[in-house]
């Protein structure tokens, strides 16, 4: 068969699996998923060495330190998706929830039902954890999920299904409700974005070039998420103390991630007592700082920054600083440069606080808090399957209840429309 009809066929194998697993109970799901989980840490010696051939391939291609340390399987990591797995089984399930309901004049009840999306596809770069993640996801929200990784950790995510495949074994939820695109060459992407008939949904995570490239080559809804430029805007009667802590979390705990800060920004009536300590904290942190003219002549270290510094994400050790007039200004230096995902404001103003939440149109804003929290296990949702920079239809992290949608139900005793 040629890749064009082994995608189709895995895709339509997934749409008969979704039908069925729409269906499921939460305690058959919840089963499944804990069997999912013994069996990753059962098979942990099978996981480590397949992951073995990934790490073998990517230090042959000179992958970075950090895209290899994403890649590994180790122990932890296993144990890490198995507990995962755990968490999302403990979850309440969004599946035949109904949300509201309401009378109307000739008697009819009306209400709103939430129901799985149907066929997820869900293509990812070099993190093979990802695969149990999304995997446990998707069945628990009752959505079949075809995945399709990076070719970087193909092994690892083959094995990875080979685990998930044999847990399912018995437990009612069918095998076809998990796939994985078994080909590393990029036409399987592209025949995968062309099948509006059996995939309701396409979800990429990865690099910028990544999710654009699926964005204008899908027939499919795609949630993007383009890049995490995040900001922290340090308002004139900020707790420099609180600032510090903010922007240093933010910036240097893992700069390589979406959540990283990557722009400060900061109120000019306290610069000068503000931006000197601050900016010895993150030098003395490692961190590289571009600033405009007014930090330049406050912090000597740093470097001019250039106009596209605004709206650069570094996922480095390296970080924007601005000095603004007031909040009005930070707020449009953020409509102008930001990527709609997480800003935050350190402030002991209420008004201020509130405007910000109200008028700073991101997915996640936060007051007196490091931009790191724009994640769903911090956020509460249990576990998340990417953050949407995408207004439609969800925005921010996808957890379960992203992962579903509502339908409208009507009760009646025999009405009909006159």
């Amino acid at each position: 068969m040629s890749i064009k009809d082994d995608v189709i066929e895995i895709a339509k194998s997934a749409k008969e699996a979704s039908r069925r697993l729409a269906t499921l109970s939460s305690d058959v799901k919840n089963r499944a998923l804990l069997k999912m989980a013994d069996g990753l840490q059962k098979e942990a010696e099978f996981l480590k060495k397949e992951n073995e051939k990934d790490l073998a391939s990517g230090k042959e291609k000179g992958l970075s330190s950090a895209m290899m340390d994403r890649l590994t399987l180790s122990d932890k990591v296993i144990k890490g998706m198995a507990d995962g797995l755990r968490e999302v089984a403990a979850l309440s399930d969004p599946v035949g929830e109904v949300t509201k309901m309401w009378l109307r004049p000739n008697g009819l009840q009306v209400g709103k039902m939430r129901i799985p999306l149907g066929v997820i596809g869900f293509i990812y770069e070099a993190r093979p954890n990802v695969t149990a993640d999304a995997a446990g996801l998707c069945i628990k929200s009752g959505n079949a999920v075809i995945l399709r990784g990076g070719s970087e950790a193909f092994h690892s995510s083959m094995a990875i299904l080979k685990v998930i495949h044999k847990a399912l074994e018995g437990t009612g939820v069918p095998a076809d409700a998990v796939a994985v695109i078994p080909t590393v060459e990029r036409e399987a992407i592209n025949e995968m974005l062309k099948l509006e008939e059996y995939i309701d949904l396409i979800i990429p995570r990865g690099g910028e070039g990544l999710i654009r490239f699926v964005s204008e080559n899908s027939r499919i809804p795609v949630i993007k998420h383009y890049k995490g430029v995040c900001h922290v805007f340090v308002d004139e009667s900020a707790d420099f103390k609180m600032a510090e802590e903010i922007v240093i979390n933010g910036k240097c705990q893992r700069p390589g991630v979406c959540n990283a800060t990557e722009t400060l920004l900061v109120h000019e009536k306290l610069v000068e007592k503000f931006l000197p300590a601050m900016g010895k904290r993150l030098i003395d942190a490692g961190v590289e700082i571009r600033g405009c003219e007014k930090t330049m002549k406050l912090i000597p270290q740093a470097r001019p920054a250039a106009e596209e510094d605004w709206s650069m994400e570094y996922l480095d050790l390296i970080l924007s600083v601005r000095v603004v007039k007031d909040i009005d200004d930070a707020m449009a230096h953020i409509a102008k440069h930001g990527s709609l995902h997480t800003e935050s404001i350190v402030t002991a103003d209420y008004h201020n606080s509130r405007r910000f939440l109200r008028e700073v149109d991101s997915s996640v804003v936060l007051v007196n808090a490091s931009t790191r929290f724009n994640d769903g296990g911090q956020l509460g949702l249990g576990a998340e399957i990417g953050i949407s920079t995408t207004k439609i239809h969800s925005f921010g992290p996808m957890g379960l209840e992203d992962l579903t949608t509502t339908k409208y139900i009507v009760f009646g005793e025999g009405q009909v429309r006159a």
